[in-house]
C-alpha cells in the first residue's frame, strides 16, 4: 500500500516538471522571435557628409537624394549660358550722329576703318572727314568691301580688282550664291572678303616757304601767295592744345592725322616755330585751316578751327595761338584734325608729340 502511494506522487512530481519545462520553452521561444524581427527590420538612412563639389558652367549628372525616405531627382544648376560666336553675315545701315568718327564706327562694329569707308565710297569718296549728321552708311558684315556688282564685272576681275581670291567671294555664305553655278545680277550687293584697294585721299599739298603757295581757287580762301620767309623750328614739337587725349579718329592709312579733343574757342597752340603758309578757309572738308612751315623739312596742319587768329606769312613762335578750335568743314563733333608733315610725306603725330 505504502509503495503504491511512492509510485503515485513520483509521477506527479514527473508532470510537474515536464509541463514546467514545456512552459520555459515556450516563454524562451517567444521572446527569440521578438529579438530576430528586430534585428531583420530595415535600419533607418544615415545621412553621410561629403566635400562639396567644385561649381563649373559644365552640365553635371543630377543628383539622386532621399525626400521623406523617397528617392527624388534635382537638377543642376547651370548659371552661365554659352551663346557660340557666328560669323555676322548681312549688312547693316548706321545713321551718322553727332560726334561720330570712321575711327569709332570700327571700334563700336569691331571693323577696320577701311571697310567702312571703302564700302561707302558713293558718299564718302574716301574722306573719313566726310561723315556728317543724318548721313546713312552701310556697315559691312565682316572686313572686306561691300560691293555693289556692276554690269560686265565676273568674279575673277572683281577680285583682281580688290586683291583678294575669287572663291572667297564665292563661298562666302553671306553671299547666298549656287555654289553649282554662281550669278549675281548687276545692281546686287555683294560682299568681297578681305578686299582691299588704294586709298583716293584728297589732302591740302605740302606748301613750302620757297615756292609761290598754292590756287585760292583750288584749295580754298586760306590759300596764301609766297615766297615765305621767317622763323624756322627746333624739331621738337609741343601739344597744340590744352587737352591731350584722341577725339575721332587716330592716324591710319585712311587719316592721315590724329584728332585731338577740345571745346570750340579754345585755343590752337603752334606745335613749334614757323611761318604761316595757309591761314583760312580751306575745300575738301577741312574748313578753317592754318598750315605753319617750320623750314627744317616739317609741316603741321591744324584743321576745323572755328577762327583763324594767324595771317599769311606771319612768323610764329612755339605755342603762339595761330586759331582757335571748332568744328567746321565736314565735322561731326568739335576737334583739331592735326597733321605732321616731313619733307612731302606724312608721319604720325604721336612719333613727335611728347606723352600725354
Amino acid at each position: 500500500m505504502r509503495r503504491d502511494i511512492l509510485l503515485s506522487w513520483f509521477l506527479w512530481v514527473v508532470a510537474v516538471l515536464l509541463l514546467a519545462g514545456a512552459g520555459t520553452l515556450a516563454w524562451v521561444q517567444y521572446f527569440t522571435d521578438q529579438d530576430l524581427s528586430l534585428t531583420t527590420s530595415t535600419p533607418e538612412p544615415i545621412a553621410i557628409e561629403s566635400e562639396p563639389e567644385p561649381e563649373t558652367d559644365s552640365f553635371r549628372v543630377p543628383d539622386f537624394v532621399l525626400e521623406n525616405n523617397k528617392p527624388a531627382i534635382t537638377r543642376a544648376n547651370k548659371p552661365h549660358t554659352v551663346i557660340p560666336e557666328r560669323e555676322n553675315t548681312k549688312a547693316i545701315k548706321h545713321l551718322v550722329i553727332f560726334n561720330d568718327s570712321m575711327f569709332g564706327l570700327a571700334e563700336k562694329y569691331d571693323l577696320e576703318p577701311e571697310s567702312i569707308l571703302w564700302s561707302n565710297y558713293d558718299v564718302l569718296q574716301d574722306d573719313p572727314h566726310s561723315l556728317s549728321p543724318g548721313m546713312e552708311l552701310i556697315i559691312p558684315p565682316i572686313d572686306g568691301i561691300y560691293y555693289r556688282w556692276e554690269v560686265g564685272d565676273t568674279f575673277e576681275s572683281v577680285a583682281e580688282k580688290f586683291k583678294t581670291d575669287p572663291e572667297l567671294i564665292i563661298n562666302w555664305i553671306g553671299n547666298d550664291l549656287d555654289l553649282l553655278n554662281p550669278e549675281v545680277e548687276a545692281g546686287e550687293m555683294v560682299m568681297i572678303p578681305g578686299g582691299e584697294r588704294e586709298f583716293q585721299q584728297w589732302i591740302l599739298p605740302t606748301i613750302a616757304r620757297g615756292q609761290a603757295g598754292v590756287s585760292s581757287g583750288l584749295y580754298g580762301a586760306g590759300a596764301c601767295v609766297g615766297p615765305f620767309q621767317g622763323l624756322y623750328g627746333s624739331g621738337g614739337f609741343i601739344w597744340p592744345t590744352i587737352g591731350h587725349s584722341l577725339s575721332g579718329n587716330d592716324y591710319w592709312a585712311g587719316h592721315l592725322a590724329i584728332d585731338i579733343g577740345l571745346v570750340v574757342g579754345e585755343p590752337i597752340y603752334a606745335s613749334d616755330s614757323g611761318v604761316v603758309v595757309f591761314a583760312g578757309w580751306a575745300t575738301g572738308g577741312y574748313g578753317n585751316v592754318v598750315v605753319v612751315d617750320h623750314g627744317n623739312g616739317y609741316q603741321t596742319l591744324y584743321a576745323h578751327l572755328s577762327a583763324v587768329t594767324s595771317s599769311c606769312g606771319q612768323s610764329v613762335v612755339q605755342g603762339q595761338t595761330i586759331g582757335l578750335g571748332g568744328n567746321t568743314g565736314n565735322s561731326t563733333g568739335a576737334h583739331l584734325h592735326f597733321e605732321v608733315r616731313l619733307n612731302g610725306g606724312f608721319v604720325n603725330p604721336w612719333f613727335v608729340l611728347p606723352p600725354p
